[in-house]
């Protein structure tokens, strides 16, 4: 029997609400407003705030940014649409700062 890799649940640092799966997480090498930042491709018990256009350290966006649905921390932000072809991958997904998580497994 092959052995199965538990991964973590990323929940809210300031209210413990879970927020996003380990399967889900595709990147830690993003950087936001606190500093290192991951891509989930799916959160879960957010607010997703209007869309906005912002530039980022990768080209100009529409984003938006998503809070806590428990307590409303500022969290980090959505993709909704790039102009840039080479970043479309980033369309629909997640951009959590490390600062505002806790994991458990």
């Amino acid at each position: 029997m092959g052995e199965s890799k538990t991964l973590p649940a990323y929940f809210c640092r300031n209210c413990e609400n879970p927020l996003a799966l380990g399967e889900d997480l595709i990147s830690k090498k993003f950087v936001g407003a606190s500093g290192p930042a991951f891509m989930f491709s799916h959160a879960m018990n957010v607010v997703v705030g209007p869309k906005i256009g912002r530039k980022l350290l990768t080209g100009s966006y529409v984003v938006a940014d998503v809070m806590c649905s428990k307590c409303g921390e500022k969290l980090g932000w959505k993709y909704v649409e790039t102009f840039n072809l080479k970043q479309r991958y980033k369309e629909g997904m997640f951009v959590i700062e490390k600062l505002k998580l806790t994991k458990k497994y």
